[in-house]
């Protein structure tokens, strides 16, 4: 795993505030270390989609893209995003309803000043990362 993110990346992460930036980082850090510890994720790459730092399953295609941002209109408040065509954060929803706050069925949402639910957001970001290879092995049960 990359322990320093790709220069676009980097420039985004140091565009936020400080204690933002900290924060950010630390989900940066989970999400590496949850797919060096998850079977069958591999390696993240890690780039910009739609400005914000991306990881994706790109070598095994076992997840869905994971999206870390900040955003000024909500300056004490950062987020991590999830594709909202899939059931991810409705299932995050149902396994943990008062660990995190959501927004819609796209983005766990975090406050500067809380504490981040570590071990729930761990479970989170494995079923991110393996989301694909779950719904092809329903396909294969099916068939």
């Amino acid at each position: 795993m990359p322990t320093k993110p790709p220069p676009e990346v980097a420039a985004t992460f140091a565009s936020y505030p400080p204690e933002i930036r900290k924060r950010v980082l630390k989900l940066r850090e989970l999400m590496l270390d949850v797919a060096a510890c998850t079977q069958g994720v591999g390696e993240l790459e890690e780039s910009l989609k739609w400005g914000e730092p991306a990881y994706i399953t790109a070598a095994s295609k076992s997840g869905s893209t994971v999206r870390i941002a900040w955003k000024k209109t909500k300056p004490k408040q950062y987020a991590m995003y999830f594709n909202c065509q899939t059931t991810l954060v409705d299932s995050f929803k149902t396994m943990f309803p008062t660990a995190f706050k959501f927004e819609g069925n796209r983005a766990l949402v975090f406050e500067e000043a809380h504490v981040v639910p570590v071990e729930a957001l761990r479970i989170c970001v494995a079923m991110a990362l393996t989301y694909h290879q779950k719904a092809h092995a329903k396909k294969r049960e099916k068939a």
